[in-house]
């Protein structure tokens, strides 16, 4: 027998006991929208200069469903987060607060990296977009509206 027949016959029998291909082959894996928009959301909040996402209205229409018993989960970490996702790629929409003081295109870039970083790393997603609308600005003497999580939570922060 050649060497050559001897090779076709274990990948034969190798096959017929089920090892074919390497095991990211061997089935499928598919990520929902709301696993990418909170580990978006995450990374975004991540930035120091980012206050809160979302922007007001959505945060007033969270802040009264976070009191209402079984209308979500209340963390508000999707919160100004819009995905789409597809078989192999991402794109992302935010909605954000920032500090007075951030150099705004500064803080985009920030946001921009460290979201498509978190979300390609930990999903394997290309994240072909990420579109930043800044709604708003903090001002250092505004309070933050009641029931609102800060950006990172880091309460009374100021940018210097």
């Amino acid at each position: 027998m050649t060497e050559t027949t001897q090779r076709r016959q274990q990948d034969g029998a190798s096959a017929a006991q089920g090892h074919v291909g390497a095991p990211e082959t061997r089935g499928s894996t598919s990520i929902a929208d709301p696993v990418v928009a909170k580990i978006a959301g995450m990374a975004a909040r991540e930035v120091p200069e980012v206050h809160h996402l979302g922007g007001g209205m959505t945060r007033a229409i969270g802040a009264v469903r976070q009191r209402v018993p079984g209308t979500g989960s209340g963390s508000g970490v999707t919160r100004g987060v819009k995905v789409e996702v597809g078989e192999r790629q991402a794109a992302v929409d935010l909605d954000v607060v920032v500090e007075y003081g951030a150099a705004i295109t500064d803080t985009a870039a920030d946001i921009r990296n460290n979201v498509i970083s978190a979300v390609e790393r930990m999903t394997g997603l290309e994240v072909v977009e990420v579109n930043i609308a800044v709604g708003d600005v903090h001002l250092p003497d505004e309070p933050d509206d009641e029931g609102e999580e800060s950006g990172g939570g880091q309460e009374g922060r100021r940018v210097t």
